[in-house]
């Protein structure tokens, strides 16, 4: 094919906060990085990044403020347990839980919660 995916970024209003919520969702991102204006983490074969609107202004000229729903991301849980659990962790972290885990007509336990920046995250086992 001659590309692959490598890399999706994602543009933060407050590294520290964001990194938090990706923290309890179990990614495993040094305290260190809380401060940089751009963070990588390394996901089976992908990186998810951050950076700062301040980073993005300078990589594209400016920086307006999308709203609505801007992209997807999806974890997949070991188990529906595992699922309800994180879901309620997150939640009890203070974080929204846009829709409860339910059954989805697809055959996945699915769950959606929002990340700090109003991304829309959706867990699935």
């Amino acid at each position: 094919m001659g590309i692959k995916l490598d890399m999706v970024g994602i543009v933060v209003k407050d590294m520290k906060a964001s990194l938090d919520f990706y923290r309890v969702l179990g990614l495993v991102i040094p305290e260190s990085l809380n401060g940089e204006q751009h963070v990588e983490v390394e996901q089976s074969g992908f990186r998810l990044a951050f950076d700062t609107q301040e980073i993005a202004k300078g990589v594209y000229g400016k920086w307006d403020e999308p709203t609505g729903h801007r992209v997807e991301l999806a974890f997949s849980c070991e188990s529906n347990e595992v699922l309800n659990d994180l879901y309620d962790q997150i939640v009890r972290s203070g974080y929204d839980g846009y829709r409860e885990p339910w059954d989805a007509v697809w055959g996945q336990r699915y769950a959606i919660v929002q990340d700090p920046d109003g991304n829309l995250i959706s867990l699935f086992a």
